[in-house]
């Protein structure tokens, strides 16, 4: 099965080309990783148009499209699942979506994980996993209030915003920052495996937008 995958959730953008191989491994055939807090509009559809002359792979070879919901900021967002959306409906093929953090933890091993990532406003988005799937979140605090949520619980591993997961004084690995390729495919293998007719994908906000429409404004 080829998947393309995109993601726009953070100041990384991530496309690329995995396959799942029989054995349920996830193979990365090609990607392409970029930091830019801005500009994803005008380099996603490029860097997935690498990736597939990478890969060896035509459009009409794709068997589904990846996209990771956020949470994320709405501009952001907006542009990894447009794009993704538009390339399953011109092909006719499964659109998955998968929350973002999954795709993080994916790539993170065993053990219980606290995947964090930057929410702005000097807040983080968060989700909680132990060796059984997400145990909390995906939601939206400040560090402080976060720690707080978290106080007693067992955490082995912290990863995401590289500048957020020293705040929290645990064991950090910071190669593990953004969702890649391999980890936002294997968050969605059951579900593309399962041949079910994917459900609507629903962005996660988790707050409102910070652009407002000057009625809102004022109400």
């Amino acid at each position: 099965m080829l998947v393309l995958a995109v993601d726009t959730s953070t100041p990384t953008v991530t496309t690329g080309v995995g396959e799942v191989t029989p054995d349920r491994a996830v193979v990365l055939r090609a990607e392409r990783r970029v930091d830019t807090p801005r500009g994803h509009a005008e380099i996603l559809t490029t860097l997935i148009l690498e990736c597939l002359t990478e890969a060896g792979v035509a459009r009409s070879d794709l068997d589904a499209v990846v996209v990771g919901a956020g949470p994320g900021p709405f501009t952001g967002l907006r542009v990894g699942m447009a794009t993704a959306a538009a390339f399953a409906d011109a092909l006719a093929i499964p659109l998955q979506g998968v929350c973002s953090l999954d795709a993080i933890r994916s790539d993170a091993g065993a053990g219980r994980v606290l995947v964090v990532t930057d929410a702005r406003r000097r807040e983080v988005y968060w989700a909680l996993y132990g060796p059984d799937g997400r145990m909390a979140g995906p939601a939206v605090d400040t560090p402080a209030d976060l720690i707080g949520r978290l106080r007693g619980e067992t955490v082995d591993l912290i990863v995401g915003s590289t500048s957020h997961t020293a705040l929290f004084g645990e064991p950090t690995d910071d190669s593990i920052s953004a969702p890649t390729t391999t980890g936002l495919v294997a968050a969605a293998r059951d579900a593309l495996e399962s041949g079910a007719a994917p459900e609507p994908v629903v962005p996660l906000y988790l707050r409102r937008p910070d652009a407002v429409e000057l009625k809102d404004r004022k109400r």
